[in-house]
């Protein structure tokens, strides 16, 4: 049985290949029948004597063939995705594990060197506001 859903989703591939084997039909044609099972087959039998047993055989394996290749396309799309977001996954984790051990590297300079850890903190503090200030200053 012919898939209409496929017939349309498809349609400008198929179009084509219905076009290849009945070169009779025009693009203008198959454009006014867009997909529309019925009327395609009509068009077809009235402008190539074809019976509509033939007609319909040729569809079913023209669909048929076009479901497997979007099967495929889609099965790739999923594995593709996959291993994205693996791979995302994996990255977030390696940043998560840096942050947690810079983190920890940083409390225990703050414990083990509390002055210093003071001292740096303040000086990178004014630092920072020296540099805005001067940015502000510089669009003024």
């Amino acid at each position: 049985m012919i898939n209409q859903q496929i017939l349309q989703g498809s349609w400008n591939e198929i179009s084509g290949k219905i076009q290849q084997k009945w070169g009779q039909l025009t693009r203008d044609e198959l454009r006014q029948v867009q997909g529309n099972i019925d009327q395609l087959i009509g068009l077809i039998q009235r402008k190539t004597g074809e019976s509509r047993e033939a007609v319909e055989h040729f569809l079913d394996d023209l669909t048929a063939r076009t479901s497997e290749t979007v099967g495929r396309v889609t099965e790739v799309a999923r594995e593709y995705a996959s291993q994205a977001t693996e791979q995302v996954r994996q990255g977030a984790e390696r940043v998560a594990d840096g942050m947690r051990t810079g983190y920890a590297r940083a409390e225990s300079m703050v414990q083990h060197r509390p002055a210093e850890s003071v001292a740096v903190s303040f000086a990178a503090g004014m630092v920072a506001g020296v540099l805005v200030g001067l940015l502000i200053n510089s669009r003024s």
